[in-house]
Parts: C-alpha cells; structure tokens; sequence
C-alpha cells in the first residue's frame, strides 16, 4: 500500500474524486521526506510569492495542519490575521492546538466558505486543490473571489510532478492518485473563469507550481 493511501481518504479511487488526509501526525512526517528536509524552505517561498502585508487578512483554504500559516503569522504581524479552513477534523484540531495567536481554524468545504463577502485580503491555497472533487473545484474559486475584498489578492500552490518518468511513477505509487496531475491541467481555466486576473504563474523549488491573481 502506498503512503497516500496510508494518509488519504479517498471517496473514490481517482484522480479527480477528491478527499481528505486524516492523519495530520504522519503527513507532518511524510512532508518532511518529500521534502528531503526543504519543506520549510519550499513553503517560505510559497508565503513570499504570496506577497502578504502587515495587517493583512488571510484565508488559508485546505490548511491542513496549518504548516503554511504559522509562516505566514510573523509577516502579517499581531495587527494581521490568518484564518485557516479545512474539511477534516483531525487536520484542523492539530492546527489548533500550534495556532500562533494571530491564528484561528475552522472545519468547512472550499466550495462553501462560511464567510461574510469581502472579509480577506489575500487567500491563499496550497496543495488543496486537487483533493477536491472535480465538480466542486469552480465553485471553490468562485468562493475565494467571493471572499475576497475588491484588490484582494490570491495563491494557489500545488504539486508538480517530476519531469523523468520513472521519478514521476514513484511520486504517483507514493503519493495516490490525488496527485497524479498536471498542476497546469488540474487548475486549467479555473482562476480566470472566477473572475480572477492572473498576475504570474511559474514554477517554485521542490516541484511545485503557483498561480498568483487579484480579484479586480
């Protein structure tokens, strides 16, 4: 069996079905190794191509255990806050008990965002994407356009699966079938079709891959 199996529940074994990862303690681990120890690193540069501000006011979809957001915390400074959201209890209790005090978490689905319109600054999303469902993933979008204040700005980071063959195959046996994609063909029109304007989008160290847009 996998690693992804180990760490994902899955509503259906494809690619494009979605799910959850439900052990925050062996996905901090597994993160650790994926990263050949620059997980920090990576996720830093994810945070600065992010460009937050002190004051800002972050959403963090799919937070999981909230490992993105304790970076971002310093640099939005006690006068900013970062509110994480994620679909397993388990993720989230974890992210609630290392929340730095600028930091609140709250169990909900991407696609329906228990927020008031307008409430953030900057939403960011990173490595969840591609554990929604297929149908659900524009109305998620159109869910952080919602949220977002006009100017407001977005992030989506996700996996990028290795170039070499062989490599690609064992990141997939690894990993599941939620991340066996093309961050390009996973996120396809889906942030302009939002109403987004892109901004930039490129690839970041330690196979991963960044859209940045603003809502108008």
């Amino acid at each position: 069996m996998g690693l992804g199996k180990l760490l994902h529940h899955h509503h259906e074994e494809r690619a494009d079905a979605g799910g959850t990862i439900d052990r925050p303690r062996a996905y901090e681990v597994f993160g650790s190794i994926a990263f050949l120890g620059g997980r920090r690193a990576a996720f830093t540069r994810v945070a600065a191509a992010a460009r937050p501000r002190a004051g800002d006011r972050i959403l963090d979809v799919g937070c999981g255990t909230g490992y993105l957001s304790r970076i971002l915390a310093p640099v939005v400074t006690p006068s900013g806050h970062i509110t994480g959201l994620d679909l397993s209890p388990a993720m989230i209790e974890y992210a609630v008990r290392r929340a730095p005090a600028n930091c609140t978490y709250v169990q909900g689905e991407g696609q329906n965002l228990p927020f008031p319109d307008g409430s953030f600054d900057l939403v960011v999303s990173s490595l969840a994407i591609h554990h929604m469902p297929t149908e659900t993933r524009p109305e998620a979008l159109r869910q952080m356009f919602r949220v977002l204040r006009p100017g407001g700005r977005l992030l989506i980071a996700e996996f990028r699966p290795p170039a070499n063959p062989l490599a690609r195959h064992l990141v997939g046996a690894l990993s599941g079938p939620a991340m066996q994609h093309d961050p390009r063909d996973l996120l396809g029109s889906l942030v302009p079709d939002a109403g987004f304007e892109v901004e930039s989008e490129g690839d970041l160290p330690s196979l991963l891959y960044y859209v940045r847009a603003t809502r108008s």
